[in-house]
């Protein structure tokens, strides 16, 4: 007998957004994972990371989601992690959290769990793709189970914005004034299904 899925499953999609994209591209995702019955999105972000460490974030944000705590990690079903590009890379405050979860990666808190990551650039050729591959290594360290976007997502094959098969994208311009396109947001929700569908098979047949 297979057992049934249980209730009000969660993905976690965590984030940091510098202008709003990354929180874009996190929103179109959360729509995706509860297009899968019996799923919820769960959006966290990042607080930026200040130069000077005395300098504290308030502990609730101006806007937007909360502030992500380790115990979300523990809570979710599957991770769907953002960030912006910087050089080709995750973004500082991305990298600082994933450096806090050492308990987490003893104690086993994500093995087995499915993942995905996403990203926005200013540019076409901004480094999507290595930033993408930046956030998947510590999470496999973590024992995670990396989701991507396949070519049957059929988006994927003629968008000439953001999209890849190592996770959604968006390409915000120079002066970010590019509206998510409609492959992007197409990728973006398949994305979130994608990941929130693998998480309730594996609850169902772990």
């Amino acid at each position: 007998m297979q057992k049934e899925t249980p209730g009000n499953m969660e993905i976690l999609i965590l984030y940091y957004s510098r202008n709003g994209s990354v929180a874009q591209l996190a929103r179109l995702i959360a729509r995706g994972v509860e297009e899968v019955d019996g799923m919820r999105a769960r959006l966290r972000q990042l607080p930026p990371v200040a130069p000077v460490t005395q300098t504290a974030q308030p502990p609730v944000p101006d806007d937007g989601a909360p502030y992500a705590e380790l115990k979300d990690l523990h809570e979710c079903a599957g991770l769907i992690l953002g960030s912006p590009t910087r050089f080709g890379n995750m973004a500082a405050p991305v990298k600082h959290f994933l450096d806090s979860t050492p308990a987490e990666w003893v104690s086993g808190a994500l093995a087995g769990k499915p993942c995905a990551v996403f990203t926005s650039t200013s540019t076409m050729h901004g480094g999507q793709e290595s930033t993408l591959l930046s956030m998947m290594v510590p999470l496999l360290h973590h024992g995670m189970l990396v989701v991507g976007i396949p070519f049957t997502e059929v988006a994927l094959n003629h968008t000439t914005t953001g999209g890849t098969p190592y996770g959604a994208s968006h390409v915000a311009g120079i002066n970010r004034d590019r509206p998510i396109s409609d492959d992007e947001r197409t990728l973006a929700r398949a994305l979130g299904r994608r990941v929130a569908d693998i998480a309730k098979r594996l609850a169902v047949n772990p």
